[in-house]
C-alpha cells in the first residue's frame, strides 16, 4: 500500500508522504524505506528539512541556471515602469489593453543608466528590456507615412539626378551633404498630441491658444549621422536657414578640407531654386568660405525621400504622448532623441526675422549670374562656384 500510494503522489506531496511513513516506522525507518519500499533516503531527508525549517526546500535544478534580472535587481520593474508609464498612450481604438510608448527600448535603457543609476554593464541589453516592456504590457508604436500625392513629368528624371549627385558626394573626399527642412509649427502648451489625450495626464485640445508656438529647423548630416536642430518662435526665412547653415559650419571637423557642399531640400517656398534672397545667401557664403555648392532639390510631392524626414519621423515618434508645457520641455525632449545612437545639436534662436524680403530687379540679375543651372531640370539643380574660383 506505501509503495502503491507513493508511486500515485508527485513531487512536495510525495515527499511529504515518504517522510510520514519513516517517522510512523520510528527508529530504523530511513533504511527499511530504502531497503524494503525503495524509496531514495536523500528525497526522505530533503522533506524533513522542508517540514523542520517550514519552507519549500530549493534543490539543485531550481537553483541552477541563469536568473531573471528581477532577481539582481528588485526594482528594475518599478523603475521602467517610473520611466516609460507617463508617456504611455492605450490603443486609439479601444479595442485592445495594450500600451504603446514612444521610446525605444535603448532609449529606455539610456534613461535607465542616467536617471536610475545603473550602471552600463550590469544592466540588461535591449533585447531584454523589450521583454520586459512586454511583460508590463507596454508595447511599441510605428508610423507608416502616406503615398505621394502627385507626380509631374520630371519626377523620374528629377530622381536619378539627386541618386547621381548624392552618390558622387558620398562617396569623393572633400564633399560635404547636407539635407534640411522645416517641420510644422509645434504650439506649446497643455495639448495633446493628434487632437486626442492617450495618456494619464489631462491634456487639452488644439482649439485654445498656445502659451507659443516653436518652428522646428533642423539640418541632418546623413553619412556621418550628425544633427543639429533650432526652434524658433520667429518665421523661418531664407536668412534663418542660411544663418543655421553659418553655425553648422562653424561646428564641422577639418571644415577646411571640404570643397563642395551639397545640400538636399524639397524646394519649399523659402529656400526653392527661385527664391531669390535664398541664392543671394548662398553666394555670400560661398564666397566667404571658398566652397563650391550643388543644390539638389527632391521633386515636388515626394519631400519624404529628403533624409531629414527620417530626423523628424524619430523626433515625433519620440516625444508623442509627452504633454509640451514649456519651451524648456521641448528642447529637453528634443535633446534627449538620438538618430543611430548619436543626440541632436539642440538650440533655440532668439532674433526675429523679418519675412518677404525682396530684391530689386538688379540685383536679381546679379545673382542670376552667378548660378549655373542644369537644363530641363533647371528649379532643382543649381550650381554655385565660389568668386575666387571665377577669377
Amino acid at each position: 500500500m506505501w509503495i502503491n500510494t507513493a508511486t500515485e503522489l508527485s513531487g512536495s506531496a510525495r515527499r511529504i508522504f515518504m517522510a510520514q511513513v519513516v517517522e510512523l516506522i520510528g527508529w530504523g525507518g530511513q533504511r527499511f524505506a530504502e531497503s524494503v519500499l525503495g524509496w531514495d533516503r536523500k528525497t526522505i531527508r530533503k522533506e524533513q528539512k522542508e517540514i523542520q525549517s517550514g519552507s519549500p526546500y530549493i534543490d539543485g535544478r531550481r537553483r541552477s541556471g541563469r536568473k531573471k534580472a528581477e532577481a539582481h535587481f528588485p526594482q528594475l520593474l518599478d523603475d521602467i515602469d517610473a520611466v516609460v508609464g507617463h508617456t504611455g498612450q492605450t490603443d486609439p481604438t479601444f479595442k485592445s489593453t495594450r500600451v504603446y510608448i514612444p521610446i525605444t527600448a535603448k532609449e529606455v535603457r539610456r534613461r535607465l543608466i542616467d536617471d536610475k543609476g545603473y550602471r552600463s554593464r550590469e544592466i540588461i541589453g535591449e533585447r531584454s528590456l523589450r521583454t520586459k516592456l512586454n511583460e508590463l504590457g507596454y508595447r511599441l508604436k510605428r508610423i507608416k507615412k502616406c503615398l505621394p500625392l502627385k507626380r509631374i513629368e520630371e519626377t523620374d528624371a528629377i530622381f536619378d539626378e539627386v541618386h547621381r549627385i548624392n552618390q558622387e558626394a558620398d562617396e569623393q573626399a572633400g564633399v560635404l551633404r547636407i539635407s534640411l527642412d522645416t517641420k510644422a509649427a509645434v504650439k506649446v502648451g497643455r495639448f495633446s498630441r493628434n487632437g486626442q489625450s492617450r495618456t494619464p495626464q489631462a491634456a487639452l485640445d488644439h482649439d485654445f491658444d498656445p502659451d507659443t508656438t516653436l518652428t522646428p529647423f533642423g539640418i541632418l548630416l546623413p553619412q556621418q549621422a550628425k544633427s543639429y536642430l533650432w526652434f524658433t518662435e520667429s518665421k523661418v526665412t531664407a536668412d534663418f536657414m542660411v544663418d543655421c547653415i553659418e553655425q553648422m559650419w562653424g561646428k564641422i571637423e577639418n571644415r577646411e578640407r571640404i570643397h563642395t557642399l551639397v545640400i538636399n531640400a524639397d524646394n519649399g517656398p523659402e529656400n526653392s531654386g527661385r527664391r531669390t534672397q535664398w541664392l543671394k545667401r548662398l553666394i555670400e557664403f560661398s564666397d566667404c568660405h571658398g566652397i563650391h555648392i550643388q543644390l539638389a532639390y527632391y521633386p515636388p510631392y515626394h519631400s519624404k525621400y529628403n533624409p531629414v524626414e527620417r530626423l523628424w519621423g524619430i523626433l515625433e515618434n519620440h516625444w508623442r504622448g509627452e504633454l509640451l508645457e514649456t519651451v524648456k520641455k521641448t528642447l529637453g525632449l528634443a535633446r534627449s532623441m538620438t538618430y543611430k545612437g548619436i543626440r541632436p545639436v539642440v538650440r533655440k534662436v532668439t532674433r526675429t526675422y523679418e519675412s518677404g524680403v525682396t530684391l530689386s530687379k538688379q540685383a536679381m540679375l546679379d545673382v542670376e549670374q552667378r548660378l549655373e543651372r542644369k537644363s530641363g531640370l533647371e528649379p532643382w539643380f543649381i550650381s554655385i562656384q565660389p568668386m575666387a574660383d571665377l577669377g
